[in-house]
């Protein structure tokens, strides 16, 4: 039998809503939890308990002193849930959040009842590496409105970006720029370094892999191998879809996520 691994003490900003079975959340680099999850947090705090960690750096989780390491981070958004009062719960993963699901999945997975992937990856393809090591080379030099252009320009689906006033592109810059958390460095250094291929196969718990086909950071091959690797992962495609998911395309996520939580055994008390 698999052992889980002892738990720190999170030290993390948490956001804690609604009650019912606990949805853990795992947030992607440079971004957190409100930006992520933003859109269907209430109305999955209906009849979830969500539990809502902010990385090193993010909300407002202070900065890290030392680059992150997955297992630590991992056991801290683990321990979050534990101090919340949760002692099992499903993973909600996205872009890395996907990686740290994952290694929450194999190193406790008594506690883990279900997985949700989301514009995943195991590692880096070659695209998420490259825009990682241009963000690191654009924010040493202090170029931070064009690692928020590069973000941009990134993370929304060509729709939205057609609809956008070539004249007038300041304002969507000064508002991604604004919402770069201080940790985003540190959150990019960690993508550059994730390697969870070897934890796929060892993944036990039921799993869905949220495949954005219109994602230009995030490679869709990547949640194509993600949950291949992953035994009995189910997979679906959102067409059109960025990596960050618009109200739209968020809407129809939800309603598979949704149908795929109702279908899990139900909880012990």
């Amino acid at each position: 039998m698999t052992t889980d691994h002892v738990l720190p003490t999170s030290h993390l900003d948490v956001l804690v809503q609604g009650c019912g079975p606990a949805l853990l959340l795992a947030h992607g680099a440079g971004g957190g939890i409100e930006g992520n999850f933003g859109l269907v947090l209430d109305d999955l705090a209906q009849d979830h308990t969500l539990v809502g960690p902010h990385y090193p750096g993010a909300g407002g989780s202070a900065v890290a002193v030392e680059p992150l390491a997955l297992d630590d981070l991992a056991d801290r958004l683990v321990a979050a849930a534990v101090e919340a009062g949760q002692d099992s719960f499903a993973v909600l993963g996205e872009s890395l959040g996907s990686a740290v699901a994952v290694r929450i999945a194999t190193r406790h997975p008594g506690r883990v009842r279900a997985l949700v992937l989301t514009a995943g990856f195991a590692v880096a393809d070659p695209v998420l590496a490259l825009a990682a090591q241009l963000i690191k080379s654009l924010a040493a030099a202090g170029q931070w409105e064009d690692v928020a252009r590069l973000a941009l320009m990134s993370c929304m689906s060509s729709a939205d970006l057609a609809g956008l006033d070539p004249a007038a592109l300041d304002e969507p810059v000064a508002h991604t720029l604004t919402a770069m958390p201080p940790g985003m460095l540190d959150h990019f250094d960690l993508v550059s370094r994730v390697d969870v291929r070897a934890d796929l196969a060892k993944v036990s718990a039921p799993t869905l892999v949220m495949v954005p086909l219109g994602d230009r950071l995030v490679l869709p091959e990547s949640s194509y191998r993600l949950a291949a690797g992953i035994p009995g992962a189910r997979v679906v495609e959102l067409p059109g879809a960025a990596h960050v998911l618009n109200p739209a395309d968020r809407a129809i996520w939800l309603h598979h996520v949704r149908a795929f939580l109702a279908a899990l055994p139900a909880t012990t008390t």
